[in-house]
């Protein structure tokens, strides 16, 4: 591995290979996660283009060192962990926009792109890249965890605005995976194959997305309920009502009592009822955005016998606070947590019909363990999480809050649901996985992964292990 990293700098310069313990320890370990390995890569190394990860990867390859991708370090599952060691490929200086089509309504980027400066960017033309994960993510990490955020349910998931990829093979080589139509029958469909793929099929180096129209128009609205099974089956009924949400989001009354203690200034600036609330936002032109929020406020009000209050953003910078409410909330929790604590956040998907019932169901669970345990979640899609915080140095508490998070998968599975919704696989849910897919699908994808990195060095041990 030593050896892999010498011939590296000499390729990339030393300026482009570390060895400091603490860029090494940030690459390898996430507060936000409990998902974390022991390992360690022995080299952090700093590509800039194709041809640099092309290079890395044809060393790695010949001496048979591991290769772990990294972006923004904010994934969950323990994707960008290094449970075998080997050389961290940190691709933050590929942040280039390389192309922009704004009549084709595209743009072509490097991994280490930021999304909300993708947008900024490009904003002038009227066009947006719409998915909303972490304001940290970046499109190489957002590719790799087909990842999804609050804008999911009206625009979907990252997998369905992806055009092409340019991918680095374990061994080197370099493929495009389609060119740039929005419509192609030309051959397999690779670039799903590599979206959502967590690296072990090959390094994602340039990325062609799809780009949407800004809604002319935005609105915001917040309303909470006496119960998370009253917000949940109101949310379920909205879903089907059909009128086109632009997200719906939930936050339960330990989210929404954080609020009021620890948000940032903006948030603070009013008292939030400290209840399980829904969060809405509405997008489209001005008279439709009116037109939906008077249908959804006579619907809720139909469903809740007018004893939920409906509060909706009345200016533009009201919107911004009430949204970064939701926003805030994953920031917010992580530094609020004891010293020594760590926190536990995972997610699944079930069909909307069955989702009241697994958020009732799982906040009782996590109620027994007398923790911080706490749902927030995109409902819209049927996807939501539950973040506990326990003390690691607490065996029995670390067994009993890993038995709760089983049990979570467990349900939904039972209720034909997923055990990741947005977050991946990692290192955290390989087992979950093949109880959802089972040994034949699994089987599939090892015999993929073979074909493609035979000497299995492309992030090994994520997603699913060698045998």
């Amino acid at each position: 591995m030593l050896q892999a990293a010498h011939e590296i700098a000499q390729i990339l310069s030393e300026d482009g290979v570390s060895y400091d313990a603490d860029v090494l320890e940030h690459h390898g370990h996430s507060d936000w996660s409990t998902s974390n390995s022991p390992g360690r890569a022995v080299a952090v190394v700093y590509p800039r283009s194709t041809e640099d990860v092309s290079a890395i990867a044809r060393i790695c390859s010949r001496l048979r060192v591991p290769m772990v991708p990294f972006g923004a370090g904010s994934s969950v599952e323990g994707n960008f962990s290094q449970p075998h060691s080997g050389i961290c490929i940190d691709l933050s200086f590929m942040d280039r926009i390389l192309a922009f089509h704004p009549d084709d309504m595209d743009v072509v980027v490097q991994p280490g792109v930021n999304w909300v400066d993708l947008n900024t960017h490009i904003a002038p033309s009227g066009l947006f890249a719409p998915m909303d994960p972490s304001p940290t993510a970046t499109i190489g990490g957002m590719v790799s965890t087909n990842c999804s955020g609050t804008n999911a349910f009206r625009y979907g998931t990252m997998k369905d605005w992806v055009l092409n990829l340019t991918v680095v093979l374990a061994d080197g080589t370099v493929i495009k995976t389609r060119r740039r139509p929005r419509k192609t029958s030309a051959g397999y469909n690779l670039t799903s194959l590599f979206v959502g793929a967590e690296g072990t099929l090959g390094i994602v180096t340039e990325a062609t997305l799809k780009l949407a129209p800004i809604p002319q128009a935005t609105s915001v609205a917040v309303v909470p309920f006496p119960s998370i099974h009253a917000a949940a089956t109101t949310a379920t009924a909205l879903i089907r009502s059909g009128i086109p949400l632009a997200a719906l989001e939930i936050m339960d009354e330990r989210q929404m009592a954080i609020l009021n203690t620890h948000g940032s200034p903006a948030v603070r600036k009013r008292h939030w009822a400290e209840q399980p609330t829904l969060f809405l936002k509405f997008s489209g032109t001005p008279d439709a955005v009116a037109a939906d929020i008077a249908r959804i406020s006579t619907l809720v009000s139909d469903l809740t016998n007018n004893t939920a209050p409906f509060h909706f953003a009345r200016t533009p910078q009201e919107e911004i606070d009430l949204w970064a409410a939701r926003k805030e909330s994953l920031f917010t929790m992580t530094s609020m947590r004891p010293d020594g604590y760590e926190m536990w956040s995972t997610d699944v998907a079930v069909p909307v019909s069955r989702l009241a019932e697994i958020i009732d169901w799982s906040r009782q669970e996590c109620g027994q363990l007398g923790i911080f345990a706490s749902v927030i979640g995109h409902v819209g899609d049927g996807n939501f999480h539950v973040a506990m915080m326990y003390d690691p140095r607490d065996a029995e508490q670390t067994e009993r809050v890993g038995k709760a998070v089983k049990g979570m998968m467990d349900k939904a599975l039972e209720m034909e649901g997923t055990v990741s919704g947005e977050h991946a696989i990692g290192i955290g849910k390989k087992g979950c996985l093949r109880e959802e897919l089972g040994e034949e699908t699994i089987g599939m994808m090892r015999a993929v992964k073979r074909a493609v990195d035979p000497r299995w060095v492309m992030n090994p041990g994520k997603v699913f292990d060698w045998q």
